[in-house]
């Protein structure tokens, strides 16, 4: 499944993303694949995962095809 990721707390390991049918999940830490747990803001990123009825599983963030670039400054 494809959804969107609304915030993780990494503190309390847990936060929420939203599907793609915009239904509201809970995750955990463990949720996460290795390496994928985020360490900072990761609101509004896109990520892909599994649901079964233990709830989210082999959760991963999809890479940025065309990241974002800073402005360049004109020399005055």
């Amino acid at each position: 499944m494809r959804g969107t990721m609304l915030w993780f707390n990494d503190l309390k390991d847990v936060g929420a993303l939203v599907t793609e049918n915009g239904d509201r999940m809970h995750v955990s830490g463990s949720a996460f694949l290795a390496g994928e747990r985020p360490l900072g803001r990761c609101a509004g990123r896109p990520v892909v995962f599994e649901h079964d009825e233990a709830g989210v599983t082999g959760l991963a963030f999809v890479p940025d095809s065309n990241p974002r670039r800073a402005r360049l400054r004109r020399s005055r």
